[in-house]
């Protein structure tokens, strides 16, 4: 595996940390947003449910699982634009692991 430039890993590491910052701050909103204004939430309905009673049962799960895929694809993209190739490292490491 070939060593990366110190900027360039610092670069990369700054691009995953903002999105991890990201990340966190719409779980936050989603978790913790639509508790904290359900008194005017509970105006909107959606399927007849209020929508912070909802949020909470099936908007919350619903965002989470979008954002591990949001998170997997952008991983990706950042990834090959510093040159971390996985299918490459798949390749490099064929045959070279023990299987116990």
């Amino acid at each position: 595996m070939k060593k990366i430039d110190k900027s360039v890993a610092d670069a990369y590491f700054r691009e995953r940390t903002r999105n991890m910052i990201i990340y966190f701050a719409v779980w936050f909103l989603v978790s913790f947003g639509a508790v904290m204004i359900a008194e005017p939430l509970s105006e909107i309905s959606i399927g007849g449910f209020p929508f912070h009673y909802f949020m909470g049962a099936q908007g919350a799960i619903v965002t989470f699982i979008i954002l591990l895929f949001v998170n997997a694809k952008l991983s990706d993209n950042i990834d090959k634009k510093y040159g971390i190739d996985e299918e490459k490292n798949v390749r490099l490491s064929e045959g070279k692991s023990l299987d116990h």
